[in-house]
C-alpha cells in the first residue's frame, strides 16, 4: 500500500513526547512489511541540528491557507530507507521551540499546523504521490481529513485516498477561537457543532476525530476510557457515534533501539539470562547520582514529563511517608515549574536518599532504568505509555496506576503469580498507592519471586512489528471506503 504519514514531530528529528517515539518507529516497521511509506512533517531549527543542512527543493509548494498564500520549499531526509519530507517555512517553523517557549504555546500554531496539514496534500500533489491511506496524528494534523473533506468533490488527484486518525492523548485538543477557522481556510459549514465548533471555539483534534474514515488511539483500554463522561474531555458522545470506526491499538517499542544487551550507554550491558551487569548498573547509578550505596535497598525510579497527568501530585503529597520506606527515590524529569521547584526541595531534605534531576537526558534516562528495581508510574490517566514498556524491556518492575495502556501491559500478582510483570493500584488515591509500594516491597524482599517477576517482563514482547501489522488492517479498512 501507499502510505502517507503526517505528524508535527518524529524521532529522531523533533522530540517533545510519545508521540515522537510512535512516528518515528511505526513507518520502520510498516517498510519492512513492504509498504511504500512516506512522512511529512515542519522543518524546526531543532531537525537541521539533527540532519544538518538537506538541500532546499528547487519546486516551491504554493500553499493557500484562507486569505493567505504562503511559499513554502521542502526538503527530504530518510529514515532507514523511508523518505522523510520536511516542509520548509521559516516565519513559522524556523523557531527555538516546537510549539512555543517558556511554557507558552506559539499563538500561531494554529496556521503552523493548518499550513503542515494543507502542505502534506500539496506536496504529494506536487510529487505524483497517491496515498491509498493517509495517516494523521494528533490535533497538530486534524486538518488533513476535513481538507479533503472540504475539497474532495472537486479533487479527482485524491479520489481514491482515505484517512485514519490517531488520538495519542485526548487532552490536547488543538483548541483555538472560531475567528481562526476562517483563517485556515474552512468553510463556514464545518464551524458548527456537527463539524469542529468545540464551546464557543473550534478544536483541530475533533476535526479529525469528525472527518476522517477511521479513528484510533493508542491502546484498547483507553480507547473504551474516552467515550466516558469521566474521561471523553467533552468529546465523548462524538466519540460514541463513531464507536463502529473507533479502535484500540496498542504502541510497539522500537527492541533495538531501547535493548539492555547492547545499550552502550550503560555501565554495564546484561541479559535475561545473565543479571550480574544489571547490579553493576544500579551501583553505577548510586554512584552517578550521589546516593548511598546499597546492593539491597531497592531504588524507585521515574522518568517523565513533571505535569499534573502524570500523577506528580500524589508523589508530593505522599513524599515524607514515601521516604519513610526502606528505599531510594530517582525521578528525572522536566515540566511545571511549580512541580520542579516542589521536588527540588522535597528531595533537599532526603539526601543521599533521594535524588531530582530537572533536566532530560537521553543516556542518563537508560541510566536510570538500568539501575531500577521499581519503577513508578502513577499517571491520572495514560493513553499507551512508554515509560512502562522501556522498564519491562530494562528488568525493571512497574508499579502504575490502572488506567489506559498501563492496564493493557501490566499484570498485578493479585490477578496472576505466573503471568504478573508488575504491580496496580485501582484508585486514584495517596493510600491506594502507598498500600500497592507496600506490597512491591515486600515482593522484592524475597530474591527469587523478585527474579520471576523481572524476568517475566524482559521476556515479553511489545514490538512495532505486531502493532505494524494491525495498523495495516486498519489501512485495509480505510481503503476499502469504511
Amino acid at each position: 500500500m501507499k502510505l502517507l504519514l503526517v505528524a508535527s514531530e518524529a524521532a529522531p528529528f523533533a522530540k517533545t513526547g510519545g508521540l515522537a517515539d510512535v512516528v518515528g518507529s511505526l513507518p520502520l516497521a510498516l517498510h519492512a512489511l513492504g509498504h511504500d511509506v512516506r512522512l511529512v512533517m515542519p522543518w524546526y531549527r531543532a531537525v537541521h541540528e539533527v540532519t544538518g543542512n538537506l538541500p532546499s527543493s528547487r519546486r516551491k509548494l504554493s500553499i493557500p491557507l484562507g486569505d493567505h498564500r504562503y511559499q513554502a520549499s521542502y526538503r527530504t531526509g530518510e529514515l532507514k530507507g523511508v523518505p522523510v519530507y520536511f516542509v520548509d517555512v521559516p516565519e513559522l517553523y524556523d523557531r527555538p521551540g516546537l510549539y512555543g517557549e517558556n511554557g507558552q504555546d506559539y499563538p500561531d500554531n494554529a496556521e503552523r499546523f493548518g499550513l503542515l496539514s494543507m502542505a502534506a496534500l500539496e506536496l504529494v500533489r506536487q510529487l505524483n504521490f497517491v496515498p491509498d491511506v493517509i495517516h494523521a496524528h494528533d490535533w497538530q494534523a486534524g486538518l488533513v481529513p476535513v481538507y479533503l473533506h472540504q475539497h474532495r468533490g472537486h479533487d479527482s488527484f485524491f479520489a481514491n485516498t482515505r484517512t485514519l486518525f490517531t488520538i495519542h492523548n485526548l487532552g490536547y485538543q488543538g483548541v483555538f477561537p472560531v475567528a481562526t477557522g476562517r483563517s485556515l481556510g474552512l468553510d463556514e459549514s464545518l464551524l458548527t457543532p456537527d463539524g469542529l465548533e468545540y464551546h464557543g471555539q473550534i478544536s483541530l483534534l475533533k476535526g479529525g476525530i469528525r472527518y476522517a474514515n477511521q479513528v484510533n488511539t493508542v491502546s484498547p483500554t483507553y480507547c473504551q476510557e474516552i467515550q466516558t463522561t469521566e474521561c471523553g474531555i467533552g468529546l465523548d458522545g462524538l466519540l460514541r457515534s463513531r464507536a463502529d470506526q473507533l479502535h484500540g491499538l496498542l504502541n510497539g517499542l522500537d527492541g533495538q533501539l531501547w535493548s539492555p544487551t547492547d545499550d552502550q550507554t550503560l555501565t554495564r550491558c546484561y541479559t535475561a539470562k545473565d543479571l550480574s551487569g544489571k547490579i553493576a548498573c544500579k551501583k553505577g547509578l548510586q554512584q552517578e547520582l550521589g546516593l548511598q550505596l546499597s546492593s539491597k535497598r531497592p531504588i524507585v525510579t521515574m522518568v517523565t514529563r513533571l505535569d499534573t497527568q502524570k500523577g506528580i501530585e500524589l508523589v508530593l503529597d505522599g513524599w515524607d511517608k514515601i521516604m519513610a520506606r526502606d528505599l531510594q527515590l530517582v525521578i528525572l524529569g522536566t515540566g511545571n515549574p511549580d512541580f520542579e521547584r516542589r521536588l527540588a526541595e522535597a528531595a533537599s531534605f532526603y539526601p543521599g536518599q533521594a535524588t531530582v534531576q530537572l533536566r532530560f537526558n537521553d543516556a542518563l534516562s537508560r541510566r536510570i532504568y538500568a539501575g531500577s528495581d521499581l519503577f513508578l508510574m502513577p499517571s491520572r490517566y495514560e493513553p499507551c505509555g512508554l515509560g512502562q514498556l522501556i522498564a519491562l524491556r530494562y528488568g525493571a518492575v512497574p508499579l502504575v496506576h490502572a488506567t489506559g495502556g498501563l492496564i493493557d501491559t501490566i499484570i498485578d500478582p493479585q490477578t496472576s503469580v505466573e503471568q504478573a510483570n508488575g504491580f496496580l493500584f485501582h484508585k486514584y488515591r495517596l493510600d491506594n498507592l502507598l498500600e500497592c509500594l507496600d506490597r512491591a516491597l515486600t515482593a522484592y524482599a524475597e530474591p527469587q519471586g523478585w527474579r520471576k517477576l523481572m524476568l517475566q517482563g524482559m521476556s515479553q514482547d511489545f514490538s512495532w512489528a505486531y502493532a505494524a501489522e494491525q495498523y495495516v488492517e486498519l489501512y485495509r479498512l480505510c481503503a476499502k471506503g469504511q
